[in-house]
Parts: structure tokens; C-alpha cells; sequence
């Protein structure tokens, strides 16, 4: 039990592990790739679109990691299935697994058609349930637990004035999926958590960082809800992950954390 104490940073560990990371061209997937091959995971990125995530691969290569890129997106069950059979075709297993696919679509309710609400249901909610599906049948065949994260957003908790109802409605599924997830395999050592940001620097907010006087406005009405007072970076979500990732969070399932700098306890 006690082990740890002489290299507490070994709870932390994921050398070695096989880690799928399906939005691995996105802002928090290529990260999230990134991060785990800094640290020594075998990683497998996912992503639709090969020239980002070709690149994403190089650089997990470059960090001394073993990557393999997996051009195919989570959207079928034979999709995500032959997902993880190329992570068990390349590595024979799979440890962890990071859905960080997913959209946003931002309209009132009245002016959004029921299709476009249905295309953000779908991408990330029914893509998360297929992929962790998928995972977590080879991880309950593998018989040795296994890690899932998912990719929640504060708006699973907040609303938000300017045309959220699909992300905000998205986002609370992906909390629920992971609640329910966490209960049905905690038995089996697979833990289920979602991660849950705020505004995070990224290629889609960098407007948010500049010097102008519409980003200045915006940050400054937003910051008044963060105690924090900043907006995240992306060192901000690399710490929850590897925690998320690793065995030092074995005793947490069904958790969302918010990366949010204190926005949702306000």
C-alpha cells in the first residue's frame, strides 16, 4: 500500500501504457497526445483530417514516444472498432483512452434547424459512447482496468446566453455518460472521468488573447467570473490529464473536473 512513498511521482506514471486519442488535430487532442508521449505512453491519434494529424504524430515521434496515426473519425460502430484494432494491431492492447473529438454550433434555438443540433449530439455525445463502446470492451477482455477520459466543457453546467442549447445540452450528456460509465465498471478497474475547460488559448480563442479593444471587452466580461483572473492555457488541462491518465486518480470514476479556474464555483 505503500510503495509509492519513495517515488510519489511514480503515481503518475503511463510509460509504456497504450493510449488512443481520438481528436488528435484539435486544439486538446493534439495536446493530449502530446502530453502522454512526453511521457512515455505508446500513443495512437486519431484524427479525419491526415495532414494535422500526420504532423501531431512527428511530434509525439519527436518527443522519443512510439505514435502511430489513425486516419478514421468515431463516428460508427465499425469506425470505432477498427480503431482499437489498429491500437491492439500496433501495441496488442489498450490501456487509456481520450475522446477529444467533438463539436460546437452556435445559434438561438429558434434560428438552429433540428439537424445542426442533431450533427452536435451526435459528435459529442454519441461518438464518445461509441468510442469509450469500443475501448472498453477490449480493456474488460484485457482484464486489468483501464483508464477513460472524455472531454466535458463548464457549459455541461452553465448555460449560456448566445446560442449554446446544443453544445450546453452535448456537454451535460457527456457528464451523465461519464457518471453512468464510472458505476458500470468500477468494478472491473475502469475508471471513467471527463475533463471539463473553460476558455483555453487555442488556435479558435486566440483572438481572445490579443491586444484589441473586442477581445479586451470580452476577456474583461468574462474574467469577472473567474477567480483565477486569467484564461487557461494549455498547461492548465496537461496536469488533470496525466492525473486522469495515470493510477494516481485509481480511486476516482464518474468525476468531472473543471478546468476552469474557479469559474464554476461562483
Amino acid at each position: 500500500m505503500s510503495d509509492f512513498l519513495s517515488d510519489p511521482m511514480s503515481l503518475f506514471g503511463v510509460k509504456g501504457k497504450v493510449a488512443i486519442v481520438t481528436g488528435a488535430s484539435g486544439a486538446f487532442g493534439a495536446l493530449a497526445a502530446k502530453v502522454l508521449a512526453g511521457a512515455g505512453a505508446k500513443v495512437i491519434a486519431v484524427a479525419g483530417s491526415k495532414g494535422p494529424l500526420d504532423e501531431v504524430v512527428a511530434e509525439c515521434r519527436g518527443l522519443g514516444a512510439e505514435a502511430e496515426g489513425v486516419n478514421r473519425r468515431p463516428d460508427s460502430e465499425a469506425e470505432c472498432d477498427a480503431i482499437v484494432a489498429e491500437a491492439v494491431r500496433h501495441y496488442g492492447r489498450v490501456d487509456i483512452l481520450v475522446v477529444a473529438s467533438g463539436k460546437n454550433d452556435v445559434a438561438k434555438i429558434t434560428e438552429m434547424a433540428p439537424e445542426r443540433f442533431l450533427d452536435v449530439m451526435d459528435a459529442n455525445v454519441t461518438q464518445s459512447w461509441l468510442m469509450a463502446r469500443a475501448a472498453g470492451k477490449r480493456m474488460l477482455e484485457q482484464g486489468e482496468g483501464g483508464k477513460v477520459v472524455l472531454m466535458s466543457s463548464a457549459r455541461g453546467k452553465l448555460g449560456h446566453p448566445a446560442g449554446y442549447s446544443a453544445y450546453c445540452a452535448s456537454k451535460s450528456a457527456v457528464d451523465g455518460l461519464t457518471r453512468a460509465l464510472g458505476c458500470e465498471w468500477g468494478e472491473a478497474g475502469i475508471t471513467v472521468n471527463a475533463i471539463a475547460p473553460t476558455v483555453f488559448r487555442s488556435p479558435l480563442t486566440a483572438w481572445m488573447f490579443e491586444d484589441t479593444e473586442r477581445a479586451e471587452a470580452v476577456r474583461a466580461g468574462f474574467l469577472s467570473r473567474v477567480p483565477k483572473g486569467r484564461l487557461g492555457e494549455p498547461a492548465d488541462l496537461a496536469g488533470p490529464l496525466l492525473f486522469l491518465a495515470s493510477r494516481a486518480s485509481d480511486f476516482y470514476t464518474g468525476h468531472v473536473l473543471y478546468a476552469d479556474g474557479g469559474y464554476t464555483a461562483g
